[in-house]
């Protein structure tokens, strides 16, 4: 499973994943969603306890990636395929994103102990 922490402005506000059937996932963290000044990221995807699910990348973040010869110096630097949206997405979104949103790639923990489930 693949999974990114969204930030807003350097506040951590939520997880994004993909799992292993291609299934997307997007929660808001319930510590942001206490926050009265707490925000949604899109009119998509309001502040909610239960997570949003979709066989496809939610818009938001598709509108997040880079498109034409950005997107193809961005593939063939990381070695990404064009059409896996979600890779991109955690391999270029950590900073520098036109807004206040960012998503930080959480990486697979070696010991399943000590891992974020």
């Amino acid at each position: 499973m693949q999974k990114g922490d969204v930030y807003r402005n350097s506040i951590l506000i939520g997880m994004v994943s993909k799992d292993d059937n291609g299934r997307y996932r997007f929660a808001y963290n319930n510590s942001y969603l206490s926050n009265e000044n707490a925000l949604s990221i899109s009119v998509n995807l309001p502040l909610q306890p239960e997570p949003f699910f979709s066989k496809e990348l939610f818009a938001f973040f598709f509108n997040m990636l880079a498109e034409g010869s950005t997107k193809a110096l961005q593939c063939q630097s990381l070695r990404i395929d064009e059409d896996d949206h979600f890779t991109r997405l955690l391999k270029t979104t950590a900073n520098n994103t036109i807004g206040s949103i960012t998503v930080k790639e959480v990486l697979p923990s070696k010991n399943p102990q000590l891992g974020r489930g």
